[in-house]
């Protein structure tokens, strides 16, 4: 139990990877792991697209028009988009994770949501197990027309939740800073 324990406080995301390639059973083992999370009703509204070099190219331009946009005054765009690339290009695993859509029952897609979330925690974790890092990254490309095209899903049935970015760290791993016990929990007489 202790080590169970361990895995899920050690866990930390990961900015930086190495790139040593992730073998496809680490990574099978980890879509195990996410296919195994709760759901309400049986949904499994979680979809996992690993995203190839083809379709990271495909988001390229929405990516570089995205971060052109997040420049400020005096800053350089270059150096930005640049580094807006490199998030896409150089992990050595990019996943997208979406979620199915529910239009007619709010509630059940609220569900579905959250447990596509647990599907995605059970996935990170598997392979932080495995020595694998990882990195969710959200923002405006996961509700870009862009991204859905490049994975080939329709905006109006499933939900880009995030893409993450996966491999071996490189550089360490951050030190944690999480709030005590005392300032998430409270005993209710």
């Amino acid at each position: 139990m202790p080590e169970f324990q361990d895995l899920l406080t050690s866990r930390r995301t990961i900015y930086r990877f190495s790139d040593k390639k992730v073998d496809t059973e680490t990574l099978e083992l980890a879509f195990d792991a996410a296919r195994n999370a709760p759901c309400h009703k049986n949904t499994h509204p979680w979809k996992f697209y690993i995203m190839g070099k083809e379709a990271r190219k495909e988001i390229i331009p929405e990516v570089k028009r995205l971060a052109k946009k997040k420049v400020r005054d005096g800053e350089d765009e270059g150096a930005g988009i640049s580094k807006a690339v490199d998030k896409i290009l150089s992990p050595p695993v990019l996943i997208c994770v979406t979620s199915a859509l529910s239009p007619q029952d709010p509630f059940r897609e609220e569900e579905d949501y959250a447990a596509t979330v647990c599907s995605t925690h059970n996935l990170v974790l598997s392979l932080w197990g495995n020595g694998v890092g990882s990195q969710w990254s959200t923002g405006a490309i996961t509700r870009s027309e862009a991204s859905y095209d490049a994975i080939g899903a329709s905006p109006d049935e499933e939900r880009i939740i995030g893409f993450i970015k996966i491999g071996y760290p490189s550089g360490g791993v951050p030190s944690k800073n999480k709030k005590g016990l005392e300032e998430i929990r409270e005993y209710i007489q």
